[in-house]
Parts: structure tokens; C-alpha cells; sequence
């Protein structure tokens, strides 16, 4: 079993064992998107001392607990699930629990660090207007293949320029990302 150094960040327990079936890592559990200040203090810790990376639900809650980590924490390490790597059998809900041991390890092994200052934007609004990921009526799809290929999740257009430049993606990465996009639409 791959061992992580990083202590991974998830929301519950049922998340921890997900974890702790897949790889062999340590967790520090938000108790959901009320993450006290104790708790922001211990992932400040961990991240000063040994890494960390958020692996929040894809959903509303997880997207709200990694901003507000991001926010207190910056230069965290994010990994990305897809939701329908995430989905209970018998809907019962979306989370990190419900995912395979090939979908968390595919999650750690596509880790994106976020930038701790801002620079130049790799990839411009511009950009994304050329390639159709927003304004049309695929964009939303377009934003979802190019997410997935990325390793970034789902977004809105505008997060996903926050995301592409925040995650340091290089136009060489979009351009692979949008290489895919472009074969996935062809089938």
C-alpha cells in the first residue's frame, strides 16, 4: 500500500476510512463545513510540518470547507474526486466514502499545489472563451471533461480561470486537457 506524507484532510470519519483502506496516511477530520478554529490551528500545524491535502466531497459543502482551508491555510494541496467516483449506490449521497480504493489513489496520485502568491495568469479569460468553456451552450459539459482531465473537479467558468492560474496549469497542460475535450467530442 502506497504511503502519503502529507496528512490528508477529509470531513468525517467515513472519510478516514476510506482513506486508511486505500493508502496509508493520516487524516485530520473538519467534522463537516463548521470547521472550528482548534481544528483550522491543527491543519495550519500540519501543513507547517508535514504537508497537507485537502480531500473534500465533491460537492457544495466539500467546495465550502476547501475554501475556507485555502483561506487560512494557503499553499495547500488539493486532490480532486469526480462525482460519479463519489456516488452512494442506492443514492444515499456524495462523498469521499463512497469511492473506490482506484478512485482515491487515482484522487493522491494527481495532487494540484496552489500557488502561495498570485503571478501572471497562465491561461487568460480569453482562452477560455476560444475553447468554448463559457458563454456557450456546452460550456457547462466542455467545463466538466476539461475539470476531469485537469484533476480540478467541476466549476463554474469563472472559478475555472481562478483554479487554472491559481493551480499554476500551463498552456501546455490546457492545451493536453483541450486535446481530450476535443476527442471526447468527436466520438
Amino acid at each position: 500500500m502506497k504511503k502519503i506524507k502529507e496528512i490528508i484532510v477529509v470531513e468525517g470519519k467515513s472519510d478516514t476510512l476510506a482513506i486508511k483502506r486505500s493508502v496509508l496516511a493520516d487524516t485530520i477530520e473538519t467534522n463537516g463545513s463548521e470547521i472550528s478554529i482548534d481544528t483550522l490551528n491543527r491543519i495550519k500545524r500540519a501543513h507547517e510540518t508535514r504537508g497537507i491535502i485537502v480531500f473534500t466531497d465533491p460537492d457544495f459543502p466539500g467546495k465550502r470547507i476547501r475554501e475556507i482551508i485555502s483561506e487560512h491555510v494557503p499553499g495547500c494541496k488539493h486532490a480532486y474526486l469526480e462525482k460519479a467516483d463519489a456516488i452512494a449506490k442506492g443514492d444515499k449521497g456524495v462523498g469521499v466514502e463512497h469511492a473506490s480504493r482506484e478512485s482515491i489513489i487515482d484522487a493522491l496520485e494527481h495532487v494540484r499545489e496552489e500557488l502561495l502568491e498570485s503571478e501572471d495568469e497562465l491561461i487568460s479569460w480569453d482562452d477560455l472563451m476560444a475553447a468554448g468553456l463559457t458563454g456557450g451552450s456546452d460550456s457547462k459539459h466542455r467545463r466538466e471533461v476539461i475539470g476531469r482531465e485537469l484533476r480540478l473537479g467541476y466549476m463554474n467558468a469563472k472559478q475555472l480561470h481562478k483554479r487554472l492560474n491559481m493551480f499554476r496549469v500551463t498552456p501546455e497542460e490546457f492545451e493536453q486537457a483541450l486535446k481530450a475535450l476535443y476527442s471526447n467530442e468527436e466520438e
